[in-house]
């Protein structure tokens, strides 16, 4: 395996079969990656489902002060809110999570990113 992908990975369905398909259709080294901003137990046993699913590897970036200073409190001063009630916590976490990917791109030579984001 020459090419190497880092996937933003959830160890939902959606990431879980994008992790497979890309090893398998790109015959490629899909490296796991994961931004810690706050979701807990969400991350439990992650890395072991990563391993499981196929990636070779699987980092779990712990982004939680960044995602708070640099991002967050921006955005509460900035009012964005959709649709008059919803804070855009998601979309705003794209940004440091795409961050976080880069990093670790470089770190492990890898030349493509992935995510499985449906919204």
């Amino acid at each position: 395996m020459s090419k190497k992908i880092i996937v933003a990975y959830s160890g939902g369905l959606d990431t879980s079969v994008l992790l497979l398909w890309l090893k398998n259709y790109y015959n490629a080294d899909v490296i796991a990656y994961c931004a810690d901003v706050g979701q807990a137990e969400e991350l439990d046993g992650l890395e072991e489902k990563a391993l499981n699913t196929g990636a070779s590897k699987c980092f779990i970036g712990d982004l939680k002060e960044e995602f708070a200073k640099d991002y967050i409190f921006p955005m509460f001063q900035a009012g964005a809110i959709y649709e008059g009630k919803y804070w855009l916590g998601t979309s705003i976490a794209r940004p440091v999570i795409t961050k976080g990917m880069i990093d670790i791109a470089k770190q492990e030579g890898a030349t493509s990113l992935a995510h499985g984001a449906t919204g």
